[in-house]
């Protein structure tokens, strides 16, 4: 005879993992220029993971950058913020470039448009970097 697991001990199933779609090769240039840039800052090295570039402060990732693959068809990079200081929220909430349901938690992404989005970039790379500061980052 067979038995039936119990509602409560079935497991939970996770949410669909969203599909990586190839980046276009102004994507690949923007996000070479960007980790170039990052590499030279202090604690900062690269890995890769799945078709991006992980970027680490100490033991601690604070962004990925699309090398091949991508959430979508923008040439989008993540960013990881533990938490967001209500400053930063309001200003990333009034930005269109910044998505905010980004899969997983403390993450966002920031869609680049233009070689001029760079610098921004770079803006709220920063920010993630130093939320990625701590004990752990040595």
């Amino acid at each position: 005879m067979r038995t039936t697991k119990s509602p409560a001990k079935r497991k939970k199933q996770a949410a669909p993992r969203p599909k990586l779609l190839p980046v276009s090769e102004e994507a690949r240039r923007w996000s070479a220029l960007l980790e170039s840039e990052l590499l030279s800052w202090p604690g900062v090295a690269a890995k890769r993971m799945f078709g991006f570039r992980a970027l680490y402060r100490g033991k601690r990732i604070f962004a990925a950058l699309p090398r091949s693959r991508g959430f979508g068809p923008n040439a989008s990079i993540l960013l990881k913020m533990k938490t967001m200081p209500p400053a930063l929220l309001q200003r990333a909430e009034s930005d269109s470039r910044i998505a905010m349901n980004t899969p997983g938690n403390g993450w966002f992404s920031f869609t680049l448009n233009s070689d001029t989005d760079l610098h921004d970039a770079l803006w709220w790379l920063n920010h993630s970097y130093e939320s990625a500061k701590g004990r752990n980052s040595r």
